[in-house]
């Protein structure tokens, strides 16, 4: 079964920091490049990270230098490590393959207050 799962979104004032989880069943993980995919309110989803399987990684202008994508390919696991919050970083997000398949998870909220 193909599966997403997202944890760790909340809420957290400017300045502040949340690490979010993304559990992936083997079939969609396995030996691909993982993102982590934002959309905020009235906007495109858009690519924040991604890492490929060897681990390297790309980041959006945005958000470089704040946050850290990692992934554990024995945990079919990847995570987003978010420091220093904006409030423009407020959004559901989302983890899938890069390019992303048509199968997405529920998301989770991440509200950053000023």
């Amino acid at each position: 079964q193909v599966q997403l799962v997202e944890s760790g979104g909340g809420l957290v004032q400017s300045g502040g920091s949340l690490r979010l989880s993304c559990a992936a069943s083997r079939s969609i993980f396995t030996g691909y490049t993982m993102g982590w995919y934002r959309q905020a309110p009235g906007k495109q989803r858009e690519l924040v990270a991604f890492i490929t399987p060897s681990g390297y990684t790309n980041y959006a202008d945005s958000v470089k230098g704040r946050f850290t994508i990692s992934r554990d390919n024995a945990k079919n696991t990847v995570s987003l490590q978010m420091n220093s919050l904006r409030p423009e970083d407020t959004a559901v997000y989302y983890c899938n393959r890069r390019p992303a398949s048509t199968c997405w998870g529920q998301g989770t909220q991440v509200t950053v207050s000023a």
